[in-house]
């Protein structure tokens, strides 16, 4: 919720608008399911700490990001995303009941210098007809695997299977069952974290869903292992005032978190935190470092999403993005870094 004009008045209401969940709503067509073009534009971000060209967060090397505006109403709410191809082709979900999909471009020096080819779809049932109602189609967390898009919706709690077609995405083909008891998930958070595990490790790639603060009577985040051979619900230790807004593993095994928090005193701020691949295991309290941590004077804003992946030239790369709960005050940001290992 980086603004570069304004003060502490655009902070405030832009503050209260994500606190609350007061957004504009995103009508889709009633009478249209098809993938529809949508122009992006987007503006180059060259720092990640506002007026300072210093590259190097702690083990994180910024490369780059983009702030993206579209005319398009139905644009913004980008609440999970997956790269199709790496740090190429990306798939996405938004909490107003859409898919996106598009294209990240890049210059000489593999920045990121635009996103081509932007389309969305509104989600639908299993009539095919578009879903309106936004409490059945909050979209937070996304997987994907073998042309299988799997994710997590809040509010009407449920993590449900797709089959990926960029051209014409259709209802869900199967639920699955999330462990967690419905009972103990709260209503607006739920799961925003939906991940495979590592292939070679302990999970066998299964999936794993970390709720966004559902807390236990300890004080600690709910989450599952609800495929592989381990399955069982586990928990993240709560640390600080932040909440889990997505997550990917990494090839070690370990899980990354991206975290947000706010407050009217500070606004929002963005965390990222490593959890220990060993302590993600049914009955156990995972836990782990943080690694980044990053306030208003950085370029973020609502940050939701993240995603895992390896450059050409074997860089391990993390790309976060925002959603702006579809407010004038909030942007839409794509951010990359390089994750230095050693």
């Amino acid at each position: 919720m980086i603004f570069s004009s304004g003060g502490f008045r655009q902070t405030l209401f832009a503050a209260i608008a994500l606190l609350t969940g007061v957004v504009a709503a995103a009508a889709g067509s009633a009478d249209s399911t098809s993938v529809e073009p949508v122009e992006v534009s987007a503006r180059p971000i060259a720092e990640f700490h506002i007026g300072r060209a210093g590259k190097q967060f702690g083990p994180f090397e910024f490369v780059g990001g983009l702030e993206m505006t579209s005319p398009t109403r139905d644009f913004g709410a980008l609440s999970a995303f997956r790269f199709l191809k790496a740090g190429g082709d990306f798939i996405g979900v938004a909490d107003t009941g859409f898919w996106f999909f598009g294209t990240v471009i890049r210059d000489a020096e593999k920045r990121p210098s635009g996103i081509q080819n932007f389309r969305m779809q509104q989600m639908v049932d299993q009539t095919g007809r578009p879903i309106d109602r936004k409490w059945e189609v909050d979209a937070e967390g996304l997987a994907v695997k073998d042309g299988i898009a799997t994710v997590g919706f809040e509010r009407s709690h449920r993590v449900a299977q797709f089959k990926i077609d960029s051209n014409d995405m259709k209802a869900p083909f199967k639920p699955l069952d999330f462990a967690v008891p419905a009972r103990e998930l709260r209503q607006n958070r739920g799961f925003e974290t939906v991940t495979h595990a590592n292939a070679n490790g302990q999970h066998e790639g299964g999936l794993v869903v970390v709720s966004e603060k559902s807390l236990d009577k300890a004080g600690n985040i709910y989450a599952a292992i609800i495929e592989g051979p381990h399955k069982g619900i586990f928990t993240v230790k709560r640390n600080g005032d932040f909440d889990i807004t997505d997550g990917a593993f990494l090839p070690d095994g370990d899980l990354l978190l991206l975290e947000r928090s706010f407050s009217m005193a500070s606004g929002v701020k963005m965390r990222l935190r490593r959890i220990y691949g060993e302590s993600v295991e049914k009955g156990a309290v995972a836990d782990g470092p943080v690694l980044l941590e990053a306030d208003m004077g950085y370029q973020i804003d609502n940050m939701e999403g993240l995603d895992v992946w390896t450059r050409g030239d074997g860089a391990l790369m993390v790309s976060l993005i925002s959603d702006d709960n579809h407010s004038i005050l909030q942007r839409n940001l794509y951010l990359e870094f390089i994750l230095h290992q050693d």
